[in-house]
């Protein structure tokens, strides 16, 4: 199957739009993300925290569980929605890196809209831990 067009523009509001649905009273840090698979369907998630800190989600593990519950494994790229821009934290990374290196990932700040930072997960996570399969 051919890779889909990134069809950044469209990704980066899915991800807006998932971050209106975040679960964040302790830290008020929204986050969204919307992933795109190489079928061309878009699985989108939020940060849901937790009073345990430690149980918390973010919202781009979040949406690559939504797609892996929905047989999708095939993932080309990732927006993240949050206020100031952020980027992947390690976990989500390496989270990410267990799907493909080459997966893209564009982070906005969702109150100044020009402010777009673009990467690959291995550009984000050299020497990413793999396991031989």
């Amino acid at each position: 199957m051919k890779q889909p067009e990134i069809d950044w523009d469209s990704l980066v509001e899915a991800a807006i739009e998932a971050r209106e649905r975040a679960y964040a009273p302790y830290s008020n840090f929204l986050v969204g993300a919307a992933l795109l698979t190489k079928d061309g369907a878009v699985f989108r998630g939020c940060n849901v925290e937790n009073a345990s800190y430690g149980l918390s989600l973010c919202a781009e593990r979040t949406a690559i569980v939504r797609a892996v519950a929905e047989s999708q494994r095939d993932f080309v790229a990732i927006a993240v929605a949050a206020t100031p821009l952020a980027t992947p934290c390690g976990a989500c990374r390496q989270f990410l890196a267990e799907f493909g290196l080459g997966i893209q990932v564009a982070s906005i700040d969702v109150d100044n809209r020009t402010q777009v930072k673009r990467w690959s997960i291995a550009e984000l996570l050299p020497e990413s831990f793999r396991l031989e399969r």
